[in-house]
């Protein structure tokens, strides 16, 4: 989690919301992202979507059945959809995400039983870090407006 919150960072520098993601598979990172939905004027550009869309390409399959995310912040239905979709084995979460948070908060599209496929999760991991980031970077940029 400590290496997607270098990720958020890295989206909070560039203006887009702080939200980092990482996949591992057999012990080692092979994807990374951050939020770039500002910097790619794209509203597909979350941190989630841009390291499925990485880890696929490294690995050359559509499918990351022994791999875990962790993500700082809750996935939104597009995002949540997508590790379904990939057929990912676990997802870690930082912080929930009550207003679009696809895996328990909102809706729960990553452990659904009418869905062909479902994640293992868990919640919370360094959740206050996550979400102070976040806390921070919604404080300024109001601040700002």
């Amino acid at each position: 989690m400590l290496e997607a919150l270098r990720e958020a960072a890295l989206a909070a520098e560039q203006g887009d919301v702080p939200v980092g993601a990482v996949i591992v598979k057999n012990g080692e990172i092979i994807a990374r992202a951050h939020n770039q939905v500002e910097a790619q004027h794209s509203s597909q550009a979350h941190a989630e979507m841009l390291a499925i869309a990485e880890a696929e390409r490294l690995l050359g399959a559509k499918w990351l059945m022994d791999a875990t995310m962790y993500v700082t912040l809750e996935p939104c239905s597009m995002c949540a959809g997508a590790m379904v979709l990939a057929r990912m084995k676990r997802l870690v979460i930082g912080t929930e995400d009550p207003k679009t948070g696809a895996c328990g908060s909102l809706l729960n599209v990553a452990d659904n039983d009418g869905l062909n496929h479902r994640l293992e999760m868990t919640v919370g991991v360094l959740k206050e870090e996550c979400s102070g980031m976040l806390k921070f970077f919604f404080r300024n940029r109001r601040g700002k407006e």
